[in-house]
């Protein structure tokens, strides 16, 4: 999250002069293609992780915008089961597994 969170700072910076709305919206884009469409982002990429659906296939693009969508309100994230999965992956039942 970290990375893709840089990545859009570095974004809002070089094309929006840093704005914070900028920024946060960047990254929830950034999300939404990235989880919707793929099943990963670069940072999730980076470290060998994807999102996956509960049943191990591949994630829908509408669980994908909901989930981008949850994890851009910053609070679901804290919310978390004994799996240390937070609200943003339970709602949409999705999982972040690592895939090396």
């Amino acid at each position: 999250m970290f990375i893709d969170w840089g990545l859009s700072m570095l974004l809002s910076w070089w094309l929006f002069s840093f704005g914070d709305l900028a920024t946060l919206l960047l990254f929830c884009a950034g999300q939404i293609i990235g989880v919707g469409f793929t099943g990963h982002t670069i940072g999730h990429r980076t470290f060998g992780l994807q999102v996956q659906s509960m049943d191990g296939t591949a994630v829908k693009p509408l669980q994908g915008l909901s989930r981008s969508l949850l994890l851009c309100l910053a609070i679901p994230v804290f919310v978390t089961d004994k799996d240390q999965r937070g609200l943003h992956d339970r709602l949409p039942k999705t999982i972040l597994v690592n895939i090396r």
